[in-house]
């Protein structure tokens, strides 16, 4: 069985994500639905050719040491792909996400408009959250790419690994990947300080220290946009504060609420008008309102916020989610599914 034969029938289903487990056939994700490839179960021999073939050497090195490794793969005349190698039940396993090689553009992504209104900042910080495969790495790489055809900036990105490739337009871009190209994003983005960057992309800010380097990178002038794994804008802004020892909270509130510019936090939905995934997506501005919530930790009162500055461009999840229903987008029993409050948007969705 060949590699290449696996994803070239997952490329004309339009798969998402394929999984290649020894012992089972290769499996795809279309349209979030996982479906096993009318194609021959997979040995653990065929497995191992597969991360030959794949792997770079410092992915295998990662590989043996510690039985998991992330990197990149370019398949001629198919596709880039986001891949993970694991173990399981003592064999070779592969996650592997499709990375669209052209960045769309914003007006495209079915976003709010006050999404790309955030690509003007000249500083500050923007989060992009959401659970994984939620459209994160494409939305934040249209915002990038939106920039780079407007202003002649230096913009740098730190990635793990390498999704979107850009080509510089009106700005230089330089790429970075974790692994090939940096140890760690803290090393990386402490070092790219002191490189004259205007714009930074920090693929998660995973850890206190990365975390503690964005917020003073936005602090000193620098557009700082980032991801985190959080599904609302108040559960952001928590999971930050967290991060930090007791004593230094009311510190980092300070700084955050100073710093922060938005929060976008986005779910994918399947879309039952015509083939594809389309997002619901909540918005939080950093109005003065919401900087002095943040400074007092009344981010309980985020929400309320958000609910009663819609004209400001702000939206929940649960209105962006009904308005999808009422679009005729998604769903009546995804859109409940996937609410934050299911009780109060089943009676919105029913009146």
């Amino acid at each position: 069985m060949k590699l290449h034969d696996i994803l070239k029938a997952a490329q004309d289903a339009d798969a998402s994500d394929i999984h290649l487990i020894a012992g089972h056939p290769p499996v795809m994700r279309v349209h979030t639905v996982v479906t096993p490839m009318d194609m021959p179960v997979l040995t653990p021999a065929v497995c191992k050719q597969f991360l030959e073939k794949m792997a770079p050497k410092e992915a295998l090195t990662r590989f043996e040491a510690t039985k998991d490794a992330d990197f990149s793969y370019f398949a001629e005349g198919l596709a880039r792909y986001r891949v993970n190698v694991h173990m399981q039940k003592s064999n070779i396993g592969f996650a592997m996400r499709v990375v669209k090689t052209k960045v769309p553009p914003l007006e495209k992504l079915n976003l709010p408009e006050v999404i790309a209104r955030l690509t003007y900042l000249p500083r500050g910080l923007v989060l992009v959250t959401g659970d994984t495969g939620s459209g994160k790495s494409t939305t934040l790489a249209a915002m990038i790419q939106a920039m780079n055809e407007r202003y002649a900036k230096h913009i740098i990105t730190l990635e793990d690994p390498v999704e979107y490739t850009f080509q510089s337009n009106r700005s230089l871009i330089e790429q970075r990947e974790l692994g090939a190209d940096m140890p760690s994003f803290a090393s990386a983005l402490k070092h790219c300080l002191r490189q004259d960057p205007d714009i930074i992309l920090v693929g998660e800010m995973r850890d206190l220290e990365t975390t503690a380097l964005a917020i003073t990178a936005a602090e000193t002038g620098h557009l700082v946009l980032s991801t985190l794994h959080t599904c609302s804008a108040a559960q952001t802004v928590e999971r930050i504060i967290d991060m930090y020892p007791a004593g230094q909270q009311n510190q980092i509130r300070s700084m955050l609420a100073n710093t922060l510019q938005a929060v976008i936090s986005q779910t994918l939905f399947s879309r039952i008008d015509q083939p594809g995934m389309v997002p619901a997506v909540e918005v939080l501005l950093a109005t003065p309102a919401v900087r002095n919530l943040i400074r007092e930790a009344r981010t309980f009162e985020i929400p309320n916020v958000i609910e009663t500055s819609r004209a400001l461009g702000m939206t929940s999840l649960d209105k962006s989610i009904a308005e999808l229903y009422f679009n005729g987008m998604i769903s009546r029993e995804d859109a409940i599914a996937s609410a934050n409050m299911p009780d109060k948007i089943e009676r919105l969705l029913a009146a």
